[in-house]
């Protein structure tokens, strides 16, 4: 049998270079495939790294242990304007430590579970899973109000 753990992960343009364990947790070192972005300042591609500095980020767990991505975030020189836009990434919001799919799982949890219950299960404090819930219920009243608006 042929196991990718890329095609688990399911992120586009994205490698696993390589997976620990430490304790109840899975550490996977990521790699980003494109070489260079389209500054969203100008519309101009670069592909000029400036630096690179790593984060870890929280996704989904597996086999019921706790998932930790190590995410290059590379910041970029753009010659044409003169800026320095850091790569966004489609699949984790901006200024976050949590895949999008993870803070919906949480979302979901938190509808039928407590927040200290989640908070347990997950690992995580109970302020952490009561932000995320915030976070994403606010999302989904946008969401929804956009419909409405859209629809009248």
């Amino acid at each position: 049998m042929d196991f990718h753990l890329d095609n688990l992960l399911n992120f586009p343009h994205v490698t696993v270079l390589s997976c620990q364990q430490k304790e109840k947790f899975i550490f996977l070192k990521l790699e980003l495939l494109n070489e260079g972005i389209v500054c969203p300042h100008c519309q101009t591609y670069t592909d000029n790294l400036h630096q690179n500095r790593p984060i870890l980020v929280r996704d989904l767990s597996i086999f019921g242990q706790g998932v930790y991505l190590k995410v290059p975030r590379r910041q970029f020189i753009c010659s044409h304007c003169d800026k320095y836009p850091t790569e966004e990434l489609s699949w984790i919001d901006k200024g976050r430590n949590y895949t999008k799919r993870y803070e919906e799982y949480i979302y979901e949890q938190v509808k039928t579970l407590t927040v200290e219950q989640v908070s347990v299960t997950e690992k995580l404090s109970s302020e952490k899973v009561q932000n995320i819930f915030s976070k994403q219920a606010q999302k989904k009243r946008l969401v929804k109000k956009i419909g409405q608006c859209q629809k009248s």
